[in-house]
């Protein structure tokens, strides 16, 4: 366990939603067109999601990187898990497995 303070508040973050973002800006206002996409993306399968701007906090942003060993914003992360960033939620949107990861978490309803 990492006794960096922004990789502990990173992994208390991670562990009390069951999904969350963290993106550029909010789900009202992304600041990125892959934030933006990453949240339509959740929108449009229902899932209610908790989201972290990292615009708002330098260490978080820097952080998450290394915390997920992944180098670019948004992550996605589903009951503690990295999912990945908006390339492989896409992939995973279009291939509908996305939609079933979150299914099978119990995050959102099967349609």
């Amino acid at each position: 366990m990492s006794t960096d303070p922004d990789q502990i508040r990173i992994a208390e973050l991670v562990g009390k939603s069951d999904v969350l973002l963290f993106m550029k800006g909010s789900p009202l206002f992304p600041q990125c067109g892959f934030s933006s996409r990453a949240v339509a993306i959740l929108n449009h399968l229902g899932a209610e999601f908790d989201s972290v701007d990292v615009l708002q906090d330098q260490g978080v942003r820097q952080g998450i990187k290394q915390f997920s060993d992944w180098p670019t914003i948004p992550q996605l992360y589903v009951k503690g898990e990295f999912i990945g960033g908006s390339d492989i939620m896409m992939e995973m949107y279009e291939s509908g497995e996305l939609a079933t990861l979150l299914e099978e978490q119990g995050v959102v309803k099967a349609g």
